[in-house]
């Protein structure tokens, strides 16, 4: 079964937030890597945590914008539900490095690097429409915080995502178990898929990604610089321990237990919820769950929700506020609904 195993670092730490983050603490991501941070970086910079500009990733009418908050609720709802465990209260699986996925946003110069696909190899995009390689900055080499978990050059542990946006052409290349094989001197990962960001075009049927779904990654992360901004305009990406086949949009199944969600089946926090209570950027996030929602992507931890590893991130705030709603709070929307 695909897939993925937690390091045992992360599975110690909860796989996800760290329990506490201060504010006004110095932010590990920026004090660990001087690679610069935003938009605002220079044309040509590689930045980590890009806002590119604030644009919007995919075209309006994507599954991950689409607005579901008055989509029908399914007629096994109450069973998915149930399947989860209705008091399985919600996580925030990122924060401070080396919780979370990290992205980077990076120039059209930057240079393709090929990779050698180990893993699901007849499933991956070797680069974008023709080209071989993707634009992995040197960096994530030698520097931490380029790669999912922290480690640089990804290490051999974890999933270990390495995603990056090429700003110019709107590109998104996402990889799955990355790591720079210095005895071989090249780039590794287990898959890989690229997505131009100005099309709906989905994974070919059966086909996996970076993602155990056949979904793109990035999209559905919770991201600082948005939820700080003001209304976030996106589902989120989320795991449940087990998956059975998928629905629409995702494009693979990674598992077959009876009475679990589907990869692709998406969750709408209740409108009933009150969520006045939590501060500003909290309600913007949970206000996504109830417009957007929460798309399963991948096998992992129930009710985790996947963000980006970001050092400007307060655990002490979010993870009482995710805990506080447990599945029960949420319904699944009918499978496949568009």
């Amino acid at each position: 079964m695909r897939r993925f195993v937690c390091s045992l670092l992360l599975v110690i730490a909860g796989c996800g937030g760290t329990p506490s983050a201060p504010s006004g603490s110095v932010d590990p991501l920026a004090s660990a890597d001087p690679t610069p941070r935003g938009s605002d970086s220079g044309a040509g910079a590689v930045a980590l945590t890009d806002d590119f500009g604030g644009r919007q990733l995919f075209p309006p009418d994507n599954w991950w914008n689409q607005d579901i908050s008055t989509a029908p609720v399914d007629s096994q709802s109450d069973a998915y539900i149930n399947f989860i465990g209705r008091t399985r209260g919600a996580h925030p699986d990122f924060g401070p490095p080396p919780y979370g996925i990290p992205y980077v946003g990076v120039s059209g110069s930057q240079a393709r690097l090929p990779i050698a696909f180990v893993d699901y190899g007849d499933e991956s995009d070797i680069g974008f429409r023709g080209e071989n390689g993707y634009p992995v900055p040197d960096a994530a080499r030698s520097q931490p915080n380029f790669i999912e978990g922290g480690i640089a050059g990804g290490g051999t542990s974890g999933d270990r995502h390495l995603l990056v946006v090429d700003r110019d052409r709107w590109v998104l290349f996402e990889l799955f178990a990355a790591r720079w094989n210095a005895s071989r001197t090249r780039w590794e990962a287990g898959s890989g898929a690229v997505f131009d960001l100005s099309s709906n075009t989905r994974r070919p049927e059966g086909w996996t990604s970076a993602d155990a779904a056949g979904l793109a990654i990035l999209p559905g992360l919770v991201r600082y610089d948005e939820a700080m901004r003001g209304a976030v305009r996106h589902a989120f990406r989320m795991t449940v321990r087990s998956t059975n086949g998928y629905v629409w949009p995702a494009s693979h199944r990674a598992g077959s237990t009876t009475g679990a969600l589907p990869m692709g089946a998406r969750l709408r926090l209740r409108a009933s919820k009150d969520i006045s209570r939590y501060p500003p950027y909290i309600q913007n996030i949970f206000r996504a769950m109830q417009i957007y929602g929460l798309i399963v992507a991948d096998n992992g931890s129930d009710m985790y929700v996947t963000g980006s590893m970001d050092g400007r991130w307060n655990n002490s705030e979010l993870n009482p506020a995710f805990a506080a709603l447990t599945a029960a709070d949420f319904e699944v929307i009918r499978l496949g609904w568009r």
